[in-house]
């Protein structure tokens, strides 16, 4: 196949990206009507949220080895299919216990299109291209929560919650119909690559214990988890604490992706001065400095809706400058088992991910405190992990000067 234009590549992988976020976004305007329905409370449906996470991170293990031994776009089939039969499943459930199950099963299908696109993006261009490429997946991706609340609060509205499962179906069989005809398989299948647990251990332990994967890969997966802490809160936090409608809490949502969108691609300008880890040195302090205020005025009771739609805002334009370097510079070191490592970044992501909802739905309905104390922990440890990570790329670096190029 043809290799399409630039323009068609990001297309494709950031809908490919894009899937789990809308997956995650969509129905979160209807957490109350899903209560009702399903005669449970709205921290109990937030586990169905907890669900898709813990089944998207089990998932890109199971993935990474798969993308190495067959190729891209065979084991991509496989998870936009499950995904596919998951979302109309949703459809049937009657308690909230069959809908935490279906959105397990539904990021497992899920994770094959994140951990793909991601691998794709290490095939198909250069460690000094892919930045500028993850920031311009980040413009696709960070669409969705600007689109999805807002279409999902409109269309529970007038439909009902189950219609949300009807979208995201046709959505899913759109993308693969775009993948079967236009994007291409970006790396030749390993036949020689063993899916026995010891080599596949051995493979994922050799990424995993490489310095600048773990350091980067920890300082992605925990600016992350503050990032889904406020997903997995904003519904009680808008909608119960402030009153905020469901169509409100969707525009509420789509302004707050602005502050992430607009910093990933002010990111791409500021590469052409600075190189990826100066930008991350700079944002991430910021960001935990942020997160600091913010929990600090939640715990003194001064927050109320507009400084706390502020405080969210500065701490997701902080994201936006610290996810397309530390998901570059994370596998950066990596040709040959890309999609392993793909599949790792993207299964501590999710697992923190989860961590941090599931911690959010074991508070009080009507505090506004997790949010922040989240957002402010995570930001923290990833500072320090990257003061302390930084030192351990530098000796890797002096001990074998063939990696300089790919370090920095």
């Amino acid at each position: 196949m043809k290799r399409p234009g630039h323009f068609v590549l990001i297309l494709i992988l950031g809908s490919l990206a894009a899937l789990s976020p809308f997956s995650i976004d969509m129905y979160l305007p209807g957490f109350d009507v899903i209560a009702r329905d399903l005669k449970t409370s709205v921290p109990s449906v937030s586990l169905s949220l907890s669900g898709f996470f813990i089944g998207i991170s089990a998932g890109q293990l199971l993935y990474g080895p798969l993308l190495d031994k067959f190729g891209r776009k065979l084991p991509l089939y496989f998870g936009m299919a499950l995904y596919i039969a998951a979302s109309l499943g949703c459809l049937a459930v009657t308690d909230i216990d069959q809908l935490i199950v279906l959105r397990f099963v539904q990021a497992i299908g899920s994770c094959a299109a994140s951990v793909a696109a991601m691998a794709m993006v290490r095939d198909l261009f250069t460690v000094a291209e892919s930045p500028k490429v993850f920031a311009s997946l980040m413009l696709v991706i960070a669409v969705s929560p600007m689109l999805a609340p807002t279409a999902g609060g409109y269309l529970i509205e007038a439909f009902g919650w189950q219609w949300v499962f009807v979208f995201l179906a046709f959505m899913a069989a759109a993308i693969l119909v775009a993948v079967i005809f236009f994007l291409p398989e970006s790396y030749q299948p390993d036949r020689a690559y063993s899916l026995k647990p010891g080599p596949i251990l051995r493979s994922m332990t050799a990424v995993a214990t490489n310095p600048q994967f773990f350091t980067y890969c920890l300082v992605n997966a925990l600016t992350f988890a503050g990032l889904f802490a406020y997903v997995a809160a904003s519904p009680i936090v808008f909608m119960t604490i402030f009153g905020v409608s469901k169509t409100g809490y969707g525009w509420i949502f789509a302004l707050l992706s602005v502050a992430f969108i607009g910093l990933s691609q002010v990111n791409s300008l500021l590469l052409r001065w600075f190189n990826s880890n100066k930008v991350i040195a700079l944002a991430l302090p910021a960001q935990a400095l942020i997160s600091l205020a913010f929990l600090a005025a939640a715990a003194a009771g001064w927050l109320n809706l507009y400084s706390t739609v502020a405080f969210i805002a500065l701490y997701l334009g902080c994201l936006g400058l610290i996810n397309p370097n530390s998901a570059a510079l994370t596998l950066a070191p990596f040709n040959k088992n890309a999609g392993s490592a793909s599949a790792l970044m993207g299964a501590l992501q999710m697992g923190l991910g989860a961590l941090a909802s599931v911690v959010v739905s074991l508070f009080p309905e009507k505090s506004s405190l997790p949010m922040p104390l989240i957002m402010a922990v995570v930001a923290v440890l990833a500072w320090l992990i990257l003061l302390a990570g930084r030192r351990l790329i530098t000796r890797q670096v002096e001990a074998e000067p063939g990696l300089s190029t790919v370090a920095h």
